[in-house]
Parts: structure tokens; C-alpha cells; sequence
């Protein structure tokens, strides 16, 4: 009746229902449904191949709506740069950037590990109220500490 992969999604779900997570409810309902009208082999590899890029500009997005709106121009830029907290939030920011580069390559030279990645995000998602943005920074902090791992081993 159900496949695997339903069933995990349908238990994916209920943990979401607990957890009221709506961004889990979502993702998990918008993924059965796709499987559900056999859309699945249309869409989930364009979604597997695309998904990372299309999350990043959606977010991207976002994040560039107050500049848009004209709620941040150049004065609040000019001003937000007099501030050490400014500073210490564009190296983050910069670093971020950096870690997640070093995520996709580990994503692409060993997708194995995508399943652990997966089950820590949906776990910091539905217990700790997380945000499911970690699987490619998850990846990157992973190849980061696995590189330095491999120093002292």
C-alpha cells in the first residue's frame, strides 16, 4: 500500500504536528502530495539537483526585501558600519559563505552523507525549533572537522 518512502514522509509529518513546526509540515506535505499525483519522478530530481539554489535565492530574497522597501539604503549601511557588531556579522557572514562552498563539495564527492545531515536537520527542526537551512552548513562544518580529523589521525 504505502512505499518506504511515504511512510517515512507520513512519520516526518506527525513529528511536525508535534513539533508544530510549520515549515516541516510544508516541506513533508508538499512532498507527499508531489509523490501522491505520481508527479515525483518529474519533479523530485529537478528538486534534488535545484532545491540547495532555489532555497538560497528564496532566502536571499528575503533578506534583500528591506532594501527593496527602502527600509535600508546607504545611510543605514554607513551607519550600521561604525558598529563592531556590524563588522563581526559581515565575517560571519563572509565565513558562512565560505563553510557552505566547502558543504557542497562534500555533498557532491560523498552523498552519503546527506542522510545524516538530513536526520540532524529534521531533528533540530522538530525538537529544538530550528530552521531547516543547516544541511548545507551541516555539510561544510562536517568538512571542515573531518579535515582536521585527518591531521591528527
Amino acid at each position: 500500500m504505502f512505499s518506504q518512502s511515504v511512510l517515512f514522509l507520513v512519520i516526518l509529518f506527525v513529528i511536525g504536528l508535534v513539533a508544530k513546526n510549520q515549515s516541516l509540515l510544508l516541506a513533508v506535505g508538499f512532498l507527499l502530495v508531489i509523490k501522491l499525483v505520481h508527479l515525483d519522478t518529474k519533479v523530485f530530481p529537478y528538486l534534488q539537483s535545484k532545491g540547495i539554489n532555489l532555497g538560497v535565492t528564496v532566502i536571499t530574497i528575503a533578506v534583500l526585501v528591506p532594501i527593496a522597501t527602502g527600509d535600508i539604503g546607504f545611510k543605514q549601511l554607513g551607519e550600521a558600519l561604525k558598529s563592531s557588531y556590524a563588522w563581526i556579522a559581515l565575517a560571519a557572514g563572509i565565513a558562512v559563505a565560505i563553510i557552505a562552498k566547502y558543504g557542497l563539495k562534500l555533498l557532491a564527492t560523498d552523498p552519503h552523507i546527506t542522510t545524516a545531515l538530513v536526520i540532524g536537520t529534521i531533528l533540530a527542526v522538530s525538537l529544538f525549533k530550528g530552521v531547516a537551512v543547516g544541511p548545507l552548513i551541516g555539510a561544510g562544518i562536517a568538512y571542515l572537522v573531518m579535515k582536521v580529523v585527518e591531521v591528527f589521525h
